[in-house]
């Protein structure tokens, strides 16, 4: 497999939480335990804390959280609360059985 393809294999996901409230702990559990569980270590996850960079809300279109943006493969996907709800987050980034 080419690196190309590697990369085009990778989900980039950006979880916006704030602070260590109860919902953002959860969202980030949450999003550990499904890329453990689901993507096979195809992804790369960045965690942003709206209570120290408020202003990336702003720039990014934030306007509930926590909120995960799905940013590779494109479409941009968002998806808003704790991802508690396995089946809902992994159709949303749109994977499939064995992926």
């Amino acid at each position: 497999m080419t690196a190309e393809k590697q990369e085009a294999d990778v989900r980039k996901l950006v979880l916006y939480v704030a602070g260590e409230t109860p919902k953002s702990l959860a969202a980030i559990s949450n999003l550990e335990r499904i890329c453990r569980e689901h993507l096979d270590g195809k992804y790369a996850v960045e965690v942003i804390d709206l209570k120290k960079q408020p202003h990336l809300a702003r720039e990014h279109s934030i306007v509930a959280i926590p909120t995960l943006v799905r940013q590779l493969p494109v479409p941009i996907r968002k998806i808003i609360g704790d991802l508690s709800d396995t089946h809902k987050v992994l159709i949303s980034l749109n994977v499939t059985a064995g992926q």
